[in-house]
C-alpha cells in the first residue's frame, strides 16, 4: 500500500466496521502475499493472522478454481468460540474479521462484503496514484511555474483565416 493517508483511510474503515458490527472483536487488512497493510486486532499477534490469511487464501484460491466457482470471494471458519470471516479486497488484499460466538452472521457478511469492496477501491487508489510518473525535476535554478503561460494577445485575436473552418488536403498518394 501506498502512503500514510492510505493507511490511515483502511485503518478508519475497519474501525468503522468494528463499531457497526456487535461481537466483531477485530479486523484486519493483509496482502495476497501474507504482509499486513492495517489491523485493528486488540489481542491477536496481526502478523500470524495475517500469513495464515495468506495460506487459507491460497487454498480456498485452489478450491473455488479446481471446482469450477470462479475466484476467492470470502471464506468461514467457524470454532467453538467464534468465527474468522475473509473477503477479497480487491485483486491485492484479503480483509479477515474475527468474530465472537453469537455474531449475526448475516450482519457480519454483508458489512464484510462492502468493507472489502471499499478497502479494495482505497488500496487500488492507492496503487494507481504511486504508479504516476513523478513531475520533472527542476534544473537547479530554475523555478517552477505556478500557472500555465499565457497567450499573447495576437493569439487572442482569431485572424479572418482562422475564423474559417480548415481545409483538409487528401493524404499523398503511396509510393
Amino acid at each position: 500500500m501506498a502512503p500514510e493517508v492510505e493507511a490511515e483511510d483502511v485503518l478508519a474503515e475497519l474501525r468503522r466496521l468494528r463499531a457497526g458490527v456487535p461481537l466483531l472483536s477485530g479486523a484486519l487488512v493483509a496482502g495476497v502475499d501474507g504482509l499486513v497493510l492495517a489491523h485493528d486486532t486488540p489481542d491477536v499477534a496481526p502478523e500470524r493472522v495475517a500469513a495464515l490469511t495468506a495460506a487459507a487464501l491460497g487454498v480456498a484460491t485452489r478450491m473455488t478454481e479446481a471446482t469450477g466457482r470462479g475466484g476467492f470471494g470470502e471464506l468461514l471458519v467457524r470454532g467453538e468460540s467464534g468465527c474468522v470471516a475473509s473477503y477479497a479486497a480487491g485483486p491485492s488484499a484479503v480483509l479477515t474479521l474475527l468474530a465472537e460466538n453469537g455474531v449475526d452472521a448475516a450482519a457480519l457478511h454483508l458489512e464484510g462484503r462492502r468493507a472489502g469492496d471499499r478497502i479494495g477501491e482505497l488500496i487500488d487508489a492507492a496503487r494507481r496514484r504511486a504508479a504516476r510518473p513523478a513531475p520533472p525535476a527542476l534544473v537547479p535554478g530554475q523555478q517552477a511555474r505556478s500557472q500555465p503561460p499565457q497567450p499573447s494577445r495576437q493569439q487572442l485575436s482569431p485572424s479572418p483565416q482562422a475564423q474559417q473552418p480548415p481545409q483538409s488536403d487528401p493524404l499523398p498518394p503511396r509510393p
